[in-house]
């Protein structure tokens, strides 16, 4: 689901190198950008494929995007590729979850804990905005990973659902602390929402932040979180 239209090319390397994967999201904190990972002085070629590969998936697409284009990106073989990965499969699954704790802190922070559990849903929906109107956005890497494989057993369709999960039981436990009528219905309305509003934006067709709160905010007085 990535809207990237620009070809990928190895003229780009520079662009993958200097910015870690999620350094594409400018609303991630320090903590949250994976090129604030120590990383040795001189990170390992395992580290550059898996930096230069998260980058083109996301900018680009997985399917428009080979082993060969990546080897290039990151300054390494593709024999070394191979070695550290196997396939262009596994390579896919490592590098969405090698960059998953930074996604799923976008928009969830731990700073958030002790505020009430309606702030804390809102709070998600408010930094979804943040995101969603930034110039590097191109979906989620989780949805835009499930959407481009169609097999259900793929490694990195696993890690996308994972990932996805996370964020379900965020919204499940915040949802039971605030005595909801129904948490995992809650959970999953407020799924769908998070969900689609990342589809219209990607579609051309953002609903403004105002709009976005206000349907979480219904769907919480629905079942009487206030």
């Amino acid at each position: 689901m990535a809207t990237g239209t620009r070809s990928p090319s190895v003229g780009n390397r520079s662009v993958y190198l200097s910015a870690g994967y999620t350094d594409l999201f400018p609303d991630a904190s320090a903590a949250s950008k994976l090129a604030a990972v120590p990383h040795p002085t001189t990170p390992t070629p395992r580290q550059r494929l898996i930096d230069a590969a998260a980058g083109l998936f996301y900018s680009h697409g997985i399917g428009a995007v080979g082993v060969d284009l990546v080897s290039k990106a990151a300054g390494v073989s593709k024999r070394t590729l191979y070695r550290e990965f196997g396939s262009k499969d596994r390579l896919i699954a490592e590098s969405l979850d090698a960059s998953g704790d930074a996604i799923v802190a976008l928009y969830i922070r731990p700073e958030d804990g002790d505020a009430p559990p309606r702030q804390q849903i809102l709070a998600v929906f408010g930094r979804l905005s943040d995101w969603m109107a930034s110039d590097t956005f191109r979906g989620c890497p989780f949805i835009n990973t499930a959407t481009e494989l169609a097999d259900a057993g793929h490694p990195a369709r696993r890690v996308a659902s994972s990932y996805k999960r996370r964020l379900h039981g965020y919204f499940a436990r915040q949802a039971g602390r605030a005595k909801a009528s129904d948490p995992e219905r809650l959970a999953d309305q407020l799924i769908a929402l998070f969900d689609g509003a990342i589809v219209q934006t990607v579609m051309g067709a953002p609903l403004q932040p105002a709009t976005l709160q206000a349907a979480a905010g219904a769907l919480l007085d629905a079942q009487g979180v206030r």
